[in-house]
């Protein structure tokens, strides 16, 4: 893959000359994890657009407060990263990248899971963790590819049922949020890992009473059990 990552102590904006390396592929402008570096840059130019054969786009570790719609031009964008940045919105633009399998938004200033996430159906992972997010909307159930959601360290109250029909999930993290009920369907998504081996599926952090973690502990068998019980009452 033609390849290109800019590096330094800081970087505050992207060089003007690279947009015109229109068989770029992957383009990383983030950080080296290890050496503590965050940079600066803000903006994102909309001169973006013009790498149409990107498939990877690395910018976590910036500054980044918005992201340009030309964003959606990028039909061959399979993996997005945009952690830890200051974001609080997405253009509606990004749920145009249909082959977009890969997304990291950690540790944002997002306050709800922006509803055109919920067009990109090729999605595998997405990890909206240490957000503000206490909003999911229905629309979720379209990511029906969907193995890997994260959503510890948000603000949640509650999940809606559409979560629930998500069947390729095999991982759900729920942790430190305020949940204190699950949809009456959750033990509906029998692929988590509902293993001892640190549970793909872990609640801690919440004040859950319905189910109470003793019962979801148990798995989905437990939970199915438990809200068949209240219907029977």
């Amino acid at each position: 893959k033609k390849k290109l990552k800019i590096s330094g102590r800081e970087l505050l904006s992207v060089p003007m000359q690279i947009f015109g390396l229109d068989q770029l592929q992957v383009l990383e402008m983030s950080p080296e994890r290890e050496s503590c570096l965050r940079y600066r840059m803000e903006l994102l130019p909309q001169e973006i657009g013009h790498l149409r054969n990107l498939t990877c786009l690395y910018v976590d570790s910036n500054n980044l407060k918005e992201i340009p719609a030309e964003i959606g031009t990028l039909s061959c964008l399979e993996r997005l990263t945009l952690s830890n940045n200051s974001l609080s919105s997405l253009p509606a633009e990004i749920g145009a990248l249909q082959r977009l399998h890969s997304l990291h938004l950690a540790n944002n200033s997002l306050s709800e899971l922006p509803e055109p996430l919920c067009q990109l159906r090729s999605l595998t992972f997405l990890d909206v963790s240490d957000n503000k997010i206490d909003t999911i909307p229905s629309s979720i159930r379209h990511l029906e590819k969907l193995e890997t959601l994260l959503l510890l360290f948000n603000s949640l109250e509650s999940l809606p049922e559409d979560v629930c029909l998500l069947r390729n999930l095999h991982t759900l993290w729920l942790g430190n949020n305020h949940l204190r009920s699950l949809p009456a369907a959750f033990g509906e998504l029998v692929n988590l890992d509902w293993g001892y081996n640190y549970c793909s599926c872990n609640f801690e952090g919440n004040p859950l009473e319905s189910p109470p973690p003793e019962v979801c502990s148990r798995g989905p068998e437990g939970i199915r059990e438990y809200f068949s019980s209240l219907c029977r009452i």
